[in-house]
């Protein structure tokens, strides 16, 4: 991934980027990973963490305006399911009755690459607005 690529990136700032989940959970899901490589959690020192705990507030706050959601699930995988070995958050929107139960998700693919763009712009411009 091209670190500053507008056309992927949801969230940017000097620390973090986020980008859409191409295997959402449900539409809006969010991926922040650190710029700089950490393979878990473990790994990541402690002056990265107020960057990732602001990064992940904002993307929760800006999924409530661009995808209607009432709430969020944030997870982390640390070694077991983690399939890409660079620590990165899951920001998942949540509403009520949504059918999440408990760590068995359920995939909802975009229909086609213009609703993809059509997420990805909307959680865009919430993060913005977020952070204006």
């Amino acid at each position: 991934m091209a670190d500053d690529d507008p056309d992927v990136l949801v969230y940017r700032a000097d620390q973090v980027v986020g980008f859409l989940d191409i295997r959402p959970v449900f539409h809006g899901h969010v991926l922040l990973v650190p710029r700089a490589h950490h393979e878990t959690l473990d790994d990541v020192p402690a002056a990265l963490a107020e960057p990732l705990q602001t990064a992940t507030q904002i993307t929760m706050r800006a999924l409530r305006a661009a995808v209607g959601a009432h709430g969020a699930f944030v997870a982390c995988n640390n070694v077991v399911s983690q399939s890409v070995p660079h620590l990165h958050w899951h920001v998942v929107p949540r509403t009520r009755g949504d059918g999440l139960r408990g760590f068995f998700w359920p995939r909802h693919a975009y229909a086609d690459e213009a609703e993809l763009q059509q997420v990805r712009a909307r959680v865009r411009a919430a993060i913005v607005e977020t952070t204006a």
